[in-house]
């Protein structure tokens, strides 16, 4: 499985990956940045990192998703290697599997790189503009763990997207689904039932009710740790891509 992650991780080392990963986050921190420098009193820290891991969790990273998962399959689909790939004497699920911990692995970063670039922004728009530098305790541990809620609650999301990139060679559907996705996600943002649709899943780790964020991360994670499972077993056992 080692050496399985290293060559994954050796192909996204020379593709458009970083730039994703780097990219992403460095919006919303570029959008807090100069919202602040516009605004004519200081607001708390809570507003602006809650906002940043809302924006996060709300439309970039399904997008991000989107775009990480048609990546990852495309550097496969492209040259079409997966016959080469499915030949070689590994089992066939460290293949797909490793893909999917790199995928995950990505997010995580992301979500991570969302919150520090956030915090830095904040901090530099502060200096530059002294009078509208947030007040009270920044609570990062707090903000810490409300985004590893949010990427748990993406993975029924990861699970659905990374199946649907690798099992179509081309990146239409994937593509389609995850801005489908994303869409209703936003247009129906007030909607009860969201709690049940993977791409408001993370989101709802930022609702008021206690039973909204059980259920998105409980489903989210817990039935999306299932759905990847059996994404890369369904992958693994198909003789023709």
């Amino acid at each position: 499985m080692l050496a399985a992650l290293s060559v994954e991780l050796r192909k996204l080392n020379r593709s458009l990956a970083a730039v994703l990963a780097v990219a992403a986050p460095s919006l919303i921190a570029i959008f807090a940045f100069f919202n602040l420098l516009r605004a004519d009193k200081a607001p708390p820290w809570a507003m602006f990192l809650q906002a940043s891991a809302g924006i996060w969790a709300y439309f970039m990273l399904p997008m991000s998703v989107t775009a990480l998962t048609a990546l990852v399959a495309h550097m496969e689909h492209g040259p079409r290697s997966w016959d080469h790939l499915r030949a070689l004497p590994v089992p066939r699920w460290r293949l797909y599997a490793a893909k999917a911990v790199c995928v995950i692995g990505i997010v995580v970063i992301m979500t991570a790189l969302n919150l520090l670039l956030t915090f830095g922004a904040i901090s530099l728009a502060a200096i530059i503009k002294p009078a509208v530098a947030p007040i009270g305790d920044p609570d990062l541990s707090r903000f810490v763990l409300l985004n590893v809620k949010v990427v748990a609650a993406a993975t029924l999301l990861i699970a659905i997207q990374f199946w649907t990139a690798v099992r179509f060679s081309s990146f239409v559907p994937a593509l389609a689904l995850g801005i489908g996705g994303t869409f209703f996600s936003v247009v129906a943002t007030a909607a009860k039932q969201g709690v049940f649709f993977p791409w408001q899943m993370p989101v709802n780790m930022l609702a008021k009710e206690a039973w909204r964020v059980d259920t998105a991360l409980a489903l989210g994670g817990g039935l999306g740790l299932i759905a990847l499972i059996a994404a890369i077993a369904h992958l693994a056992r198909r003789e023709v891509l």
